[in-house]
């Protein structure tokens, strides 16, 4: 940043005015706080909603005592297993499946002979429910970790892929054209424009895919057992432990909302450089 006191503020390409820049910040704030008074306003509800004895505690337990549950089961070290279990298969699924997808799309775009091979195999396959599949993974790896993270893998790959693909189809072909003309090679094109280009695009796929690994992750735990958060909530739900059961929920929320937000942080840090990062084109 550069020009305060000349009443510009530099951002990526161009410069903002910094009555611009500042309005920018407020409102980001505003928009911030007005997100956490909604979250807020829905649970005092909620526990107004419970305490009232219109509902059942069965059906729905206070908020309040949801979160005494989630006390008592911190306390006892059983949410803290819970929690390291989930997020580490959720993320070693995620990790895998970005490495996985980018790869394979950068194949793709290199290879026509790759794209012929996979190009069929992605369009079938990306519509169709892949949780379907899981007896039959659970057949060949058992109840293990492995079928879990194989599952969440399958799921969170293709967001990852075909997002890839998409931002580098997407690239201005002139730059391309461009470089190649001033004796680019193949390579430095590859690497110098279309994969900065797209990058915006790849971690769009990357944002989409992280959720639906948290999300395929608990469903397998609900499906096969053993512990973690879907796990806890099924057995919660066997026992009639409605609390359990809540609380279950809100700890996935909680868990979910906090992976969104440090991937929009990563977001923001890989492209800094970028205009929509530097006032440009934001919304």
């Amino acid at each position: 940043m550069a020009g305060l006191d000349g009443g510009t503020a530099l951002a990526g390409p161009r410069r903002v005015p910094v009555a611009t820049w500042r309005r920018m910040m407020r409102f980001g704030g505003l928009h911030g706080a007005g997100q956490w008074l909604v979250i807020a306003a829905f649970l005092l509800v909620w526990e107004l909603v419970a305490r009232s004895g219109a509902v059942s505690p069965y059906l729905l337990p206070p908020f309040t005592a949801v979160l005494e549950r989630i006390w008592s089961d911190l306390l006892s070290g059983d949410l803290l297993l819970y929690l390291a279990l989930t997020i580490y298969r959720s993320l070693l699924s995620f990790a895998i499946a970005a490495v996985a997808g980018v790869v394979l799309a950068l194949a793709m775009t290199g290879s026509r002979t790759v794209r012929w091979f996979f190009d069929p195999v992605i369009s079938v396959a990306f519509p169709m429910p892949k949780i379907a599949f899981l007896p039959i993974v659970v057949l060949w790896l058992g109840f293990h970790d492995l079928s879990k993270v194989t599952m969440a893998t399958i799921d969170a790959f293709f967001p990852v892929v075909t997002a890839t693909l998409m931002g580098i189809q997407g690239v201005d072909r002139y730059l391309v054209w461009s470089a190649r003309n001033m004796g680019a090679s193949n390579r430095a094109v590859f690497v110098q424009i279309l994969v900065p280009a797209a990058l915006p695009q790849i971690i769009t796929g990357l944002q989409v895919s992280l959720p639906i690994a948290l999300i395929v992750t608990i469903v397998a735990e609900m499906l096969t057992g053993g512990v973690g958060l879907g796990a806890a909530m099924v057995n919660a739900s066997r026992y009639a432990d409605s609390p359990g059961v809540f609380a279950g929920i809100v700890e996935i929320g909680v868990v979910g909302l906090l992976l969104i937000k440090a991937m929009s942080m990563v977001r923001r840090r890989l492209l800094s450089w970028h205009q929509e990062e530097a006032g440009v084109a934001t919304v």
